[in-house]
């Protein structure tokens, strides 16, 4: 054996034992007659002392940062502890050593604090993954495994593996696709989920099923996105939403015990979607504080008539807010005394390109009772006393105010509500707080193609409610205009999503299991008979042969780690992950391959 123990391993209670260790060269100092060396494994760091006697011998042969080495001592205790480490309290007092291999000079040092920027640690992330924060992520990506696996093994839930090899069925992102050598001019698609795969498994009686599996999209990516992730994926038969939501719950709640020690035993709020979009302006809001959305211009969907267009904005010849589609606003708490300079930088804010605002209207709600505010030429005291009191502000409170097209303005408003809440302190990274949405729409209406999408996807099943009114209606639209009032537009989808800190962690649906709704819902997409056969005859056909009601939900595996971890990106918690460009630098891939091989698959591209 190399090693009799590890590098973070030896205590106190080992002093005056003869151990052998091996690991990597951390730092060397040199004292006189003396060298101190900390050697570094994966668990830990250890003192090296080089007394008098083998001083000379790194001098003839100097050893350098990352050289592998074992060396022979014995344990004893050290006069300056270093309470920093857990070895901290001994130290080796070294008496044979061997350089196993020696090491270049790395690229970047290999500690915490890092010279190296994130392309030069990608290109060599294999000596990134030395490092102790890269380590803990890694570590705490473990965990969080490991604990699913055993809430859900303990749950009577089976691991069955799907196939990567399947048929190319695009609907949402683009396919990964592999071409098929024994099949000339035929292609295999990477999975974007194992969706379809564990709907027949509960065909097939396997009632409770689960993989933490990877997946495949083809899409453009961000800090929380990979071209390959992770997913918790699980299905449930002759189940409720109400079974799902329960067992999934216990779910997250037993991961935050076994890895973070947190006792979640509050109860996890649920929200509609409308409830959601409406006070948060998102469908995934961060509920660790209020700063509720206010809607001080109904949306023209909801009036009746023009002459209901009388509310708290319009009438004061400000034509801002008079030609705005929607005027949004959200007390923030505390934050009246906002000097010129930090209102003027906020307003700098919401007009970057990624925000795309014009400008931002700000009413300051003082101590002393008395209204400030950026549009006070227009809205004497009594009516911004009525904005603010529509918001909820209370003395002390800044009421900011954004006014545009409806959807961009909402989402500015969602993103400025997120900038505040952090700037405040609101978001602490430590505090964790649940949420179930419900109640999305089954579809959403694309009003280029003049048809309707499916919200999450097509295997989605309706709420029990409203199954009759899609199988009696006609999901054709006579045009744009008339989509609000078509049926469709009411109906609910038996969806659910799980939220954490402003995050989607998981989501998830009870699905359908009867042919004819099946097909309504395919038919209601846009397919043909013929296209609906061709790529999901294998699921139609399965539902012949009963198939039992069902539902699950995937969890986003790397991003639930990036949370408990307190990153805000997912990469950090992936061994070998790819760039913003869907680039392995490591590797250098995607990379062409040679003529012998696209031969062999009978593909001629055009890139020279």
């Amino acid at each position: 054996m190399y090693r009799t123990h590890t590098c973070g391993e030896l205590r106190t209670e080992n002093v005056g034992q003869t151990v052998t260790l091996a690991g990597w060269v951390q730092t060397i100092r040199k004292f006189g007659a003396i060298t101190f060396i900390d050697l570094r494994d994966r668990y830990g760091i250890t003192q090296l002392l080089f007394g008098e006697e083998l001083n000379a011998e790194p001098d003839k042969n100097p050893l350098g940062r990352e050289y592998v080495l074992q060396v022979t001592g014995i344990v004893r205790e050290r006069s300056n502890k270093n309470k920093n480490i857990p070895t901290g309290d001994i130290e080796i007092q070294v008496t044979s050593f061997k350089v196993l291999n020696k090491s270049a000079v790395p690229p970047f040092t290999i500690q915490d604090d890092t010279d190296g920027g994130d392309d030069l640690r990608m290109r060599y992330r294999y000596l990134d993954l030395r490092r102790n924060a890269v380590k803990k992520n890694l570590e705490l990506r473990y965990a969080v495994n490991r604990a699913a696996r055993d809430y859900l093994h303990a749950n009577d839930f089976m691991d069955i593996e799907t196939p990567f090899l399947i048929k190319s069925t695009p609907e949402g992102a683009r396919d990964f696709v592999v071409p098929s050598r024994m099949n000339p001019g035929q292609f295999y698609a990477l999975p974007q989920s194992p969706q379809t795969f564990k709907q027949l498994l509960m065909v097939s009686g396997y009632d409770r099923y689960y993989q933490v599996v990877k997946c495949f999209r083809d899409e453009d990516l961000r800090a929380d996105r990979q071209p390959e992730f992770t997913q918790i994926d699980c299905e449930m038969a002759f189940v409720e939403q109400e079974d799902i939501l329960n067992m999934f719950e216990g779910l997250i709640k037993y991961i935050f015990k076994a890895v973070k020690g947190i006792d979640y035993t509050e109860r996890v709020e649920r929200m509609s979607w409308e409830d959601a979009m409406w006070n948060y302006g998102i469908d995934k809001p961060d509920i660790r504080f209020e700063m509720k959305i206010a809607n001080l211009k109904k949306p023209a969907s909801v009036y009746v008539n023009k002459e209901d267009k009388a509310d708290l904005i319009n009438g004061a010849d400000f034509k801002v807010f008079d030609e705005a589609e929607t005027v949004l606003a959200i007390a923030v708490p505390g934050a009246a005394e906002y000097s010129r300079k930090q209102t003027d930088e906020l307003i700098d804010w919401v007009k970057r390109p990624q925000i795309g605002m014009k400008g931002l209207a700000f009413i300051k709600v003082n101590n002393d009772g008395t209204y400030k505010s950026s549009i006070d030429k227009f809205y004497n005291e009594e009516r911004l006393k009525a904005i603010a009191n529509a918001t909820n502000a209370q003395k002390g409170d800044l009421v900011l105010i954004l006014a545009g097209a409806e959807e961009r303005t909402r989402k500015a408003m969602s993103e400025l509500r997120l900038e505040m809440g952090k700037r405040l302190g609101f978001r602490k990274e430590e505090e964790f707080k649940l949420l179930w949405v419900l109640d999305f729409p089954l579809f959403e209406y694309a009003e280029e193609e003049n048809r309707w999408v499916a919200r999450h996807h097509p295997f989605t099943s309706p709420k029990p409610g409203d199954i009759e009114v899609m199988i009696n209606n006609d999901p054709v639209i006579e045009n744009a205009v008339k989509y609000l009032e078509h049926p469709y537009t009411n109906i609910k989808a038996n969806a659910y999503d799980m939220v954490l800190n402003g995050n989607e962690i998981g989501g998830g649906s009870i699905r359908i299991y009867q042919r004819e709704l099946q097909e309504k819902m395919f038919a209601a997409l846009g397919m043909s008979k013929e296209e609906a056969q061709h790529k999901f005859g294998f699921l139609l056909g399965a539902f012949e042969y009963g198939a039992p009601p069902h539902g699950g939900i995937a969890f986003g595996f790397d991003r639930l780690c990036a949370i408990l971890g307190g990153s805000e990106s997912i990469r950090d918690f992936i061994a070998f992950p790819k760039n913003n460009s869907g680039r392995d630098v490591m590797l250098d891939a995607p990379a062409a391959i040679d003529q012998k091989q696209l031969n062999e698959l009978q593909i001629k591209t055009d890139v020279q």
